[in-house]
């Protein structure tokens, strides 16, 4: 089959060439050697596979080209190289050559470790969401400190004048009874008419 045939692609065709070339920008490599890449996989010439990733394939990946940047960004950030794949985290991975399960497993620590990031802001999130409710906590305690003790010195105040109260009431019972027992101290007498009259005993 020529190198240059003008056939239609195929859906398998248009997934093989986004794989590449996304694989291509993760790793910093061009396009030009995806595409290069490409038609020798698909016996297509490398301006065939160019002219078909930028007239329709690119555009139906836009959301995996932004990923690929991303993820080329953290992995010159954490400095990986190919490494050799371990074999129980490739065994769900579909079949295909070493180079694409190496990317496929990069891509998918790169996730894993951005996963971990988020976790981490989250936790500290929560911790400072925490931290500010225990500190609303002990304002709240010491408002509370402050409005018992104002308190307390308010009922002691008011028993204070209670028991001032009590003491003049108390003083008051006692004049009045004194002054009924003063007014019947009184004696009787016979005067020298013979009749009797009240005298103060």
């Amino acid at each position: 089959m020529p190198g240059s045939r003008q056939d239609a692609w195929t859906q398998d065709e248009d997934l093989i060439l986004a794989e590449i070339v996304l694989r291509h920008i993760r790793e910093g490599s061009t396009q030009l050697v995806a595409f290069e890449e490409v038609g020798k996989k698909l016996v297509r010439t490398p301006a065939a596979c160019g002219f078909r990733w930028n007239s329709y394939v690119r555009k139906q990946y836009h959301s995996g080209i932004e990923l690929a940047k991303k993820q080329r960004k953290e992995r010159k950030k954490l400095n990986y190289r190919n490494e050799e794949i371990p074999e129980d985290m490739s065994n769900h991975i579909a079949d295909d050559t070493p180079e694409t399960n190496t990317t496929l497993t990069l891509s998918k620590v790169i996730a894993f470790l951005e996963k971990l990031q988020a976790d981490g802001f989250d936790a500290v999130s929560e911790n400072e969401k925490i931290q500010k409710s225990l500190r609303q906590a002990e304002e709240e305690n010491v408002a509370l400190k402050e409005e018992l003790s104002e308190l307390q010195e308010r009922l002691s105040s008011i028993e204070d004048d209670y028991r001032s109260l009590i003491e003049v009431m108390d003083k008051a019972r006692k004049m009045v009874i004194l002054d009924d027992e003063n007014k019947n101290k009184v004696k009787f007498q016979m005067d020298k008419n013979g009749n009797l009259e009240r005298v103060k005993k």
